[in-house]
């Protein structure tokens, strides 16, 4: 079914020589959808409507502090796009979350739950806090203020949260239980990424970690390279880097560099990966680490290796540093880590780089699982968990670069086109309703 329009479609092409924004997260993700719809000579009237949220929505929280002070804080919840099921997309709490990068973080979750095929849509959500100056207290009041204020398009069939930038399963546990009072019964399904023993999957907090593994793992067959001896440098040593690098070494590969906001750390021979895992569980960070050379987190994505895994923050390969990479393979283990300018000088360079929008795809995969087995009450062991998590990430990985191939595109247009396709199937067939 055509959706009727009476304009063209505004197309922007971001492989000629205007220079995108590389600050601007929504600007950036959408270069990348505008140009993969172009190639897909997608409607004009689907067009449009994939290119806007379907729903955002900001709200007050209000919040007892400890001393007896009411602070006021924003929050946000945008569902982009809910064709293909509930929405799904995590919650943060941090002082730089704003409305454009929720929007573009909800519309990467879109892409990102089509391209692993998953019957869901894409939302986020956040509240501007600094969560380290408060209290357990004071931070379960937030949440459970921020969840009544998004109650209404909450639910195991509409929206269903996840962890994110400083959240965690016990952030999902208040917001679970906070809509479960208001339902009057227990609904475990309306958030994943719960601790097990309140409706969490086994292998959900490894996902994002062993869904980056299997990435890489396919990358380097695909090139015709050994995982066994693979240098691997990875920047941003939390639960998806940290897990990422542990299965890679188990996996054969050399982790020859790791960071963290304290910094990073370097041998060309190869990390004690256990030694250096020890010290974080002692210190909390890096820093200070005796046994190998000392780097800044902007060195570590230019040392010498044969996988750059940027497991971090958003926006740290750029114009500026992309054309100094000399990684064979990027495995985007964080969300948006690459600007579109960077884009080009990566392809240029002829680096292979698994997108985002599939490397980082276990995490959701996994939370996906998760709903379900809340939905059926039935649970499964870890190794299954793990051995359907390693099906869809393969399988994925062999369908976007297959798109890529077929239309001569970087794997990345190749995923969004993956993924734009798939969703606008689904409202073709839908229709409009007006």
């Amino acid at each position: 079914m055509t959706i009727p329009s009476t304009q063209p479609a505004r197309i922007i092409r971001p492989e000629k020589d205007t220079f995108l924004s590389e600050e601007n997260p929504f600007e950036a993700m959408m270069s990348r959808f505008d140009f993969a719809a172009e190639k897909l000579s997608l409607d004009p009237g689907l067009y449009k409507i994939l290119r806007h949220p379907e729903k955002q929505i900001i709200v007050s929280v209000p919040v007892l502090r400890d001393s007896g002070e009411v602070d006021v804080y924003t929050g946000y919840r945008v569902l982009y796009n809910t064709s293909r099921g509930p929405a799904k997309g995590g919650i943060r709490f941090d002082m730089n979350v704003s409305l454009d990068e929720v929007t573009a973080l909800a519309a990467w979750m879109t892409w990102k739950c089509a391209v692993v095929n998953i019957p869901f849509g894409g939302a986020k959500g956040g509240v501007i806090c600094d969560p380290t100056a408060m209290s357990a207290g004071e931070l379960e009041r937030m949440t459970r203020r921020y969840t009544s204020a998004i109650i209404e398009t909450l639910g195991p069939d509409s929206d269903v949260p996840a962890p994110d930038v400083n959240t965690n399963e016990r952030v999902m546990a208040w917001i679970m239980d906070t809509y479960s009072m208001h339902k009057r019964h227990t609904v475990t399904a309306v958030v994943t990424g719960k601790p097990v023993s309140m409706g969490g999957s086994l292998g959900r907090r490894e996902a994002t970690g062993r869904g980056c593994m299997f990435s890489t793992r396919e990358a380097l067959k695909r090139l015709g390279m050994p995982m066994k001896g693979a240098r691997i440098a990875v920047q941003g040593f939390g639960n998806v880097g940290s897990v990422a690098a542990q299965l890679l070494a188990e996996q054969g590969a050399s982790i020859v560099a790791v960071s963290d906001k304290s910094g990073g750390i370097y041998n060309a021979a190869g990390l004690d990966l256990a030694d250096v895992m020890q010290w974080v569980k002692e210190k909390r960070l890096l820093g200070g680490y005796p046994k190998a050379e000392a780097v800044t987190n902007a060195q570590l994505l230019t040392l010498p290796c044969d996988v750059l895994l940027p497991a971090a923050l958003e926006n740290v390969i750029t114009s500026k540093n992309a054309k100094d990479i000399q990684a064979r393979v990027v495995v985007e283990g964080a969300n948006g880590p690459t600007t579109a300018n960077a884009d080009r000088i990566l392809e240029e360079k002829g680096i292979f780089v698994v997108p985002d929008i599939l490397a980082n795809a276990g995490g959701v995969t996994v939370s996906y699982f998760e709903w379900v087995q809340d939905r059926g009450g039935y649970f499964w062991d870890e190794d299954t968990v793990n051995q359907r998590l390693e099906r869809i990430m393969t399988q994925s990985f062999d369908e976007v670069v297959g798109m890529a191939e077929r239309h001569g595109v970087s794997n990345r247009i190749g995923a969004y086109m993956l993924a734009i396709e798939r969703v606008a199937e689904v409202h073709r067939l839908r229709g409009l309703y007006a």
